[in-house]
């Protein structure tokens, strides 16, 4: 529970107390763009100074069999 509560301080932070929303469209915007930096971009200490998307690949490549998907479709990317 405390790393769940933890988590969504960090995320009401970033939002809700920092920002004034018109709509809550743009609150889901700005969610979404606020978890994909946090997955793709943020280094956390409890994870060695990974990403969380690197942390989950890293394990994939060494214990595949423990996915379902594979996490490299999930990167964000154009579309192309």
């Amino acid at each position: 529970n405390g790393q769940v509560e933890r988590m969504n301080r960090t995320i009401k932070e970033a939002t809700v107390k920092r920002f004034h929303y018109e709509s809550h469209n743009q609150l889901r915007t700005h969610l979404a763009d606020f978890m994909a930096a946090y997955n793709f971009a943020r280094p956390l200490k409890t994870l060695s100074g990974l990403t969380p998307y690197e942390y989950i690949t890293k394990i994939w490549t060494s214990e595949p069999d423990q996915f379902i998907v594979n996490p490299i479709h999930q990167m964000p990317r154009l579309n192309t």
